[in-house]
Formats: structure tokens, sequence, C-alpha cells
């Protein structure tokens, strides 16, 4: 079986995880192998049925088109294979790791000094307040030398003997592209945030009327990802730079709105695109990002899926994040960030009020976008959210959720 292209100029995968062990007997289309990509994670299904040979090992990287494992064809299913779904080699990992969790604890144990400190080193380490068994010493059978004492350290805090163990583990590709691809971000655009705040009373007001009739009506709920949705768009019509990017010397603007939207998912953060947002309605809005979100929390996310974008949405609100500066998502010049809502006290007609605030963020490249259209376009977003029945539902509420 050779690697299959997961997408337009990926050149090669990494093996993430094998499904299966050297000599299994597999079906065909089962699941073999998880690749990462520097986009997605993808499985690889098995080709044909018979017994199989990886010529890869974890963690290697893959070029598209090269042999991955050998499947003989020609071998029969072994008797009782279906029946037995746990095989006693399953078990050895977790066996060989128990033994490596105590070849860590035995070396711990005897990285400390067997031998004991020489007179001149035990007056310093006493002078340093240092217990001599935490210090490792290089004279014969472990004695603790007085170069060894002078040179010891004292803990800045104090000692409780708790664990000091670290571990490492490798990067998968897919987060080390997300890594290159934001430090790329800060290098090479003139980054700037611009904030402003948000009164969500109107939206809380519309949802908790129309929410349940909304849900029996279209089988989705009625969140705040559709508001927010049609005020972004709304407001890249009105400032087209913010819905541009750059390619080279040129400005590349758009008549579309590709909105990307962060989603969390078992591999990290993932940006599914709403295509031609523009032509969605509010349900259409919600359907579309409860079928992205699915997809990407159960890594059916495809490339093809991720791919564009002119603007993203980032929710760290559903994390309780009350600010924050997002990345821009790069070729994209922009980034709308949402946060928590907390009540909070606001002046309202001359009084104090509490209401439902939340903070909003967007971060732009001011290569092509200046102050007042960054500034501008955060203002029309506030505008639509906190008079959404006439900016974004054209005073007729009913019509646009479609009730």
């Amino acid at each position: 079986m050779k690697v299959p292209s997961p997408g337009e100029s990926i050149t090669e995968v990494e093996i993430a995880e094998w499904l299966v062990s050297d000599g299994d007997y597999v079906e065909k289309d089962q699941a073999i192998a998880e690749v990462d990509s520097d986009k997605a994670t993808l499985e690889l299904p098995a080709e044909e049925s018979g017994i199989i040979t990886l010529k890869a090992e974890v963690g290697d990287a893959v070029a598209v088109g090269a042999v991955v494992c050998l499947i003989d064809t020609s071998a029969s299913k072994p008797a009782g294979a279906a029946k037995s779904e746990e095989k006693p080699e399953e078990k050895k990992p977790e066996v060989k790791q128990v033994a490596e969790q105590k070849t860590e604890l035995k070396s711990e144990k005897t990285s400390y000094a067997t031998g004991s400190a020489s007179p001149a080193a035990k007056k310093i380490l006493a002078e340093k307040d240092l217990d001599a068994s935490t210090i490792k010493g290089t004279g014969k059978d472990g004695r603790i030398t007085k170069e060894d004492a002078v040179k010891a350290i004292p803990s800045m805090g104090t000692p409780t003997g708790g664990s000091r163990g670290e571990s490492r583990t490798k990067l998968s590709m897919l987060r080390r592209k997300v890594a290159e691809r934001l430090v790329a971000a800060k290098n090479e655009t003139a980054m700037l945030t611009t904030f402003n705040e948000v009164d969500m009373s109107a939206i809380f007001a519309l949802r908790n009327q129309y929410k349940e009739d909304f849900k029996n009506k279209h089988n989705v709920g009625l969140g705040f990802m559709s508001f927010f949705t049609k005020a972004v768009i709304r407001a890249l019509q009105m400032y087209p730079s913010v819905n541009s990017m750059i390619d080279g010397k040129e400005m590349i603007s758009y008549d579309f709105c590709d909105i990307s939207i962060a989603v969390s998912g078992p591999k990290g953060l993932m940006v599914p695109v709403i295509r031609n947002a523009e032509n969605l309605t509010f349900r259409g809005v919600e359907s579309e990002v409860k079928r992205l979100a699915i997809r990407a929390r159960e890594g059916e996310i495809t490339v093809d899926e991720m791919t564009g974008g002119t603007f993203t949405i980032t929710n760290g609100g559903v994390f309780g994040s009350m600010l924050s500066t997002p990345i821009i998502n790069p070729p994209q010049s922009a980034i709308l960030g949402m946060h928590n809502i907390v009540e909070r006290p606001i002046a309202r007609d001359g009084a104090i009020a509490i209401a439902p605030i939340m903070y909003v963020a967007l971060s732009y490249d001011h290569r092509i976008i200046d102050g007042k259209e960054s500034v501008g376009f955060l203002v029309a977003v506030k505008e639509a959210l906190e008079s959404p029945e006439e900016l974004l539902m054209d005073n007729n509420v009913k019509k646009a959720l479609e009730l």
C-alpha cells in the first residue's frame, strides 16, 4: 500500500499511530493507521484483506506515494480472528510502559550519590544548609568533594521531597505546522488588535423568546454563532479591505465571505470553513456550524473543508476567556475573537444598569487594513449585535428565523 495524497500541496505525512500490529490479518477498508499531515489527521484504510507487514514506524515522515505496508492477499483469515478482538499482544505495550516507569524510578533513586562527603565538603554544605543526600558526588565511589560542595546551588524554595520528573512527547505534524503558521503570522504581518464591548441584552431576549420554536422547527439550536456570523458578513461588506489578503505586491479582495470557525478537536484546533456564508440564513449558519463542529470533533474533517477562508471567528468564551489577542489565520488579514459573557454594570440612559457584556477583539494586518477601517469594522459588528432585529433581521424576526 502506498500513501494516498490527502490534499493539494501536501507532499508527506507522518505515521501518528498504527491501529494494527505487524502480522495481523486485516479486512478490506479496515482502518490500519492514523497519519498526520500539516493540515489534518486522517485514517488510512486497508486496500485489500490479508496479512499485513508494516514498513514504517510511528513518527516516521513518509512521502506521498511511498510504500508504508504490504498486504499478503493470498493469506487466509485465521480461525477465530473475528472473535478475538483483544489479543494478548495488545497488552504488551502496557507491560513495557510499566517496565520503563520502573526503570526510570530506579534511575532516579540511584542518581544521587551513594558516597559520603569529605570533611571540607561537609563544612561547606552545612554553611549552605544543604543536605548531602541531594548532591551527586564526582569523587571515587560517588564521594562528595570540596569542589562539588562549592558548586552546589541552594534551592530557591523549601525542599519538599516531591516528584521532579519530566517527560518528552514528540509534537504531531499538525501541531508543528500550526506552530509554524502562528510564528509566521506574528513575524510576517504588521498585526495589531483593537477591542470593544457588546451589550448582548437584545440577543439574549431574542434567543429566550424564540430558541424553543427555532429548535423544534429546524432541529438545531439558536446559538450566538449565527448572530456573530451575520454581523461579520455585514461588516465585511461595509469594509472590503478586511475581506482581503496580500499576495506578493498585490491585494486580493473577495466578493464572497468564506468564514472560518475555530473548533477544538481531539488533535488540537481545527478551522473548518463555512462557504459563501453571505447566502445562508440563521438556520443555514447554525446547521453548518453544527455539522462542521461534529466532523472536527470526531476526526472526520477533511483538508478541503479547512482550506481557504477569507475571515476567521474564534470563540475563547466557551473556555472562560475574558479577553485575548487572537492571532491572524494566514493568509487571511483579520480574525475576530469572541469571549465570555459576564453581567457587568454599564451606563444606560443616564443610569447604572446590569447587562450581559462580551468583550470582542479584532486582530488585523495593518499592512492593508488601516486603523479607521479596523475600528469601523468592529463598531459595525457591535452595532449589529446590539440591534439585531433592525440590522440583521430587517425588522422581521420570524421571517429571518424561518418560523
